[in-house]
């Protein structure tokens, strides 16, 4: 299979298109998205030389999976998937802050964890904790939406005092993340998986509603440990076992790499593109409990337009 490294449509009343780390994003009109889930892989703010085959099938999937399966609780940017690589929905104003919520302690927060740091996006982390531990309970840490270079972690205070959200509107963001997270998180455990963070972004559709934007629970934006042995894992002070992108960063870091000012981006050997690509299928098949068939074709784009095309026309709207 050809992966997807960019796309470069024309559709039917397209009035822009912007080219994200990991999705081609379509303007149609003043009210729709058509968002193309590309094969590139991201790490440290940065995109890394190599796609990886049908990365951005599993993205979309499992992203329009949750949504569907959180509707419930907020309403959602999403309108249908005409294709495997294809989401389409309302498009919004984002607000400019990711809501990253934590349930372990790993990654970022353990970093700065292991480096002394006891405060985190206003965040008390209690002493004594090893990388891995549960949380007393899930924390919020917000960090500012960048359009370029890293995000920023920031305070709920120093987001309001900014004029980044109103008072009101983190009330209401912070309820939404925890329940959001507390679903996927009963969702991870039907499968025997613990959701250790994720980021969730929001923004306003054209009734300016809070509405949840973007992808959920997917590999690019959550981690996940398996269950299974992870108590005794802990015990042991073992590594857990995660199913996330961490084990790309880790590989990143060992190559010298971390996205700072005059860092080389290594190239990734084939054989390191295709175990990404075998975990990503593996985190898909095991979060929907799904056999993932993958849409194997020598270019999916023309396959893709068709179907973005088709699904336009169905809607009423034609060159």
């Amino acid at each position: 299979m050809a992966a997807i490294s960019r796309t470069d449509f024309r559709f039917p009343g397209q009035t822009h298109v912007y080219h994200g780390k990991v999705r081609d994003v379509y303007h149609i009109g003043a009210e729709l998205l058509v968002v193309v889930a590309s094969d590139r892989l991201s790490a440290f703010d940065h995109v890394l030389p190599e796609p990886i085959p049908y990365k951005g099938q599993v993205l979309n999937q499992l992203a329009a999976h949750f949504l569907r399966a959180t509707s419930d609780i907020v309403p959602n940017w999403l309108l249908d998937t005409p294709d495997p690589n294809v989401s389409i929905g309302k498009r919004c104003q984002p607000v400019p802050l990711e809501m990253v919520v934590r349930g372990y302690l790993a990654g970022h927060a353990w970093r700065t964890y292991r480096e002394g740091g006891r405060l985190l996006c206003g965040a008390v982390l209690p002493d004594g904790l090893r990388e891995g531990d549960r949380l007393p309970r899930p924390i919020v840490t917000p960090t500012t939406k960048a359009h370029e270079g890293h995000d920023e972690d920031i305070s709920p205070e120093e987001a309001i005092a900014q004029g980044i959200v109103t008072r009101e509107d983190w009330q209401q963001l912070e309820k939404y993340a925890l329940a959001l997270f507390e679903r996927g998180s009963e969702m991870a455990r039907a499968r025997g998986l613990l959701l250790v963070d994720t980021k969730y972004e929001f923004g306003r559709d054209a009734q300016g509603r809070l509405i949840l934007i973007d992808e959920v629970h997917t590999p690019d934006s959550s981690r996940y440990y398996l269950g299974e042995g992870y108590a005794e894992r802990q015990i042991r002070g073992e590594p857990q076992k995660q199913l996330s992108k961490e084990f790309v960063r880790e590989w990143l870091m060992a190559q010298g790499f971390q996205g700072k000012e005059g860092q080389a981006m290594p190239s990734m050997p084939s054989s390191f593109v295709t175990e990404v690509s075998r975990r990503y299928i593996e985190l898909y098949e095991l979060v929907t409990g799904d056999t993932f068939r993958p849409q194997s074709s020598f270019d999916p784009r023309p396959r893709i337009f068709a179907a973005v095309n088709g699904w336009l026309s169905a809607n009423g709207i034609t060159p």
